[in-house]
Formats: structure tokens, C-alpha cells, sequence
């Protein structure tokens, strides 16, 4: 029997990306596995690898669902044309879905991947069966200071192969150095390394975003603007049933994104980390995957 790391990695080399035409345009896609459809939407500097990971972290390395990981539009394979706002990308999810023949499909976002994700259940509400949202911006959102320093300095390194070829060794090599940026207390961050699971899950994030890193940052730098300036997201209409996962001491994403989507929603549900950051997905993983599964399981039996 395959432990659970070599689960995952025969998990991502099964979903090996295509690009798909669709009535609103060109998208890439990973998919794997069987059953329910799951859309898994990625954040910032990410793309259908990182979208894996997530599905991967969420639902197990062998999920009973057919999962479409996809790179949101300026991400990787697809065209930031295909999308440049939340609406227009939850429009080509719908797309996406008429082309592979699927009725309705949860949606799982982590953090920038939160609007297209609302939005898909809003204008969509026949086609959504349910949303989680990850450590999701739900509305407006100014760039954190330690996030808008390092976005010049990664277009500056994304145009030299081999200074993004070191980035990415440095990486892997020290995955605690890596990790401190995200995961402030030694305690937690050595607790989450050491974790057979999501040690090994953080340090595949840590690294991929230097893998085709210039194909990463269009969609990036797009979230960005469009975030800064979009009002709070008025989910009092959102019909399918919606959990809001969100550390309390986020600095990237405020636990108000959170708070306020899963109060106002009429079938919201909020899963509170307490001391959790923006990875809470990987620090209090096994909490998550028990929240999330019973939340889909109730979505897939309705």
C-alpha cells in the first residue's frame, strides 16, 4: 500500500493539465479521480498545480470526487483575457462546466481564489452545490506591507532564470527559513514541518511558486488592483450552503473576510482558527479535513 506522501505524488502526475475551449475561451485544467465534481481554485502566484494541492489538502490524496483543478485566468496556461474580474471567471467556470458535461459542482477556494468562488455560487446558484472558502479575501483588500515590498522584487526575479532556479533550491533546502514568513510562532511552524502530511504539502507550495514564476504573476498582480478597489461582496442571496475556514491572526487576508461572509449568508457556516495565520490550511490541516469533509458530504447528499 502507497504511504500517504507517495499518494500525493501519484495523485498530481495523474492530473496532468490540458488546456480546454470553452464558449467564454481557453482554460487549463488538471483532473483527477471520480465522482462529485469539486472546482478547486488557487490564490495568489498560484495556478492548476497549486489548485491539486489544495483538493489534495482538503479532501485527502484519495478523494471520492472528481476534482477540476484549474489555473484562474493570468495564471499559467490560461489567458489573463479570459477573466480579468471575479465575475467574468465565475462565468467560465459555468462555461467550463457545459463543455465537460457536469451539472453542478462544489466549489473550494483558498485566499484569492474567494471572489471568483462567491461569485460562481451567486450567478450560479444551480450549478454550485456548495462553497469553502480557505483563508478567502471576501472584499476589499489592500496589499499587506510585507506582501506589496516583495512584488517588485519578484518581477525583477522572475526575468532571470537562474536567479529563480536559486530562489527555488533555497527553498527546498531550508524549508523552516521559508515557512517563517508564514508561520510566525517556532512552535506551530516546526510543529507543521514535522506533520508526515502537511509538512511535505508546505514545502511543494513553498517551492512550486518558483516553477514558471513569470506565468504566475500576471493574474497576481490583476487580483491585486481588482481586490484593492472591490467592495465587500453581498452574499445575502448566495443560495447553496457556504463554510468560511479562516485563522483569527491572518495578516494577509483579515478573519473579518470571513466573519462577515459566514454571518451573512443565509446557509453559512464558519470554522474559527484561533491564533491561525493564512496557512491554516497546512497548520491545522487534519481539522480542516474533518470540517470540510462533512461539509461536503451534507452539500453531495442534497
Amino acid at each position: 500500500m502507497l504511504n500517504p506522501l507517495n499518494r500525493g505524488r501519484a495523485f498530481a502526475r495523474a492530473a496532468l493539465p490540458v488546456l480546454v475551449p470553452t464558449a467564454r475561451g481557453i482554460i487549463e485544467l488538471a483532473e483527477s479521480g471520480d465522482g462529485p465534481a469539486v472546482l478547486a481554485l488557487h490564490g495568489g502566484m498560484g495556478g492548476y498545480d497549486q489548485s491539486l494541492l489544495l483538493a489534495r489538502a482538503t479532501l485527502g490524496d484519495d478523494p471520492r470526487h472528481r476534482v477540476l483543478a484549474l489555473s484562474r485566468p493570468g495564471y499559467l496556461g490560461t489567458p489573463q483575457a479570459r477573466g480579468a474580474t471575479p465575475e467574468q471567471q465565475a462565468d467560465l467556470y459555468a462555461a467550463l462546466l457545459d463543455t465537460l458535461g457536469i451539472d453542478r459542482a462544489i466549489v473550494i477556494a483558498v485566499s484569492a481564489g474567494g471572489p471568483s468562488a462567491l461569485h460562481f455560487g451567486l450567478r450560479h446558484p444551480s450549478r454550485c452545490a456548495g462553497v469553502v472558502l480557505v483563508s478567502c479575501c471576501t472584499g476589499t483588500l489592500e496589499v499587506p506591507p510585507q506582501v506589496r515590498s516583495r512584488l517588485p522584487m519578484m518581477k525583477w526575479i522572475a526575468r532571470v532564470p537562474g536567479l529563480v532556479a536559486l530562489m527555488r533550491w533555497g527553498a527546498a533546502r531550508d524549508p523552516d527559513k521559508a515557512a517563517s514568513r508564514s508561520i510566525r510562532d517556532p512552535e506551530l511552524r516546526a510543529r507543521t514541518l514535522a506533520h508526515p502530511i502537511a509538512g511535505a504539502m508546505l514545502a511543494e507550495l513553498q517551492t512550486g511558486v518558483f516553477t514558471r514564476m513569470a506565468q504566475r504573476l500576471p493574474g497576481t498582480l490583476t487580483d491585486t488592483a481588482t481586490f484593492a478597489a472591490m467592495p465587500p461582496i453581498d452574499v445575502s442571496a448566495l443560495a447553496p450552503p457556504l463554510l468560511a475556514i479562516h485563522g483569527t491572526a491572518d495578516a494577509v487576508v483579515p478573519f473579518a473576510h470571513a466573519e462577515r461572509v459566514a454571518r451573512a449568508a443565509p446557509h453559512g457556516e464558519l470554522l474559527a482558527i484561533e491564533g491561525g495565520e493564512h496557512v491554516s490550511l497546512f497548520t491545522h490541516l487534519d481539522e480542516v479535513r474533518a470540517r470540510v469533509g462533512d461539509f461536503v458530504s451534507k452539500c453531495c447528499s442534497t
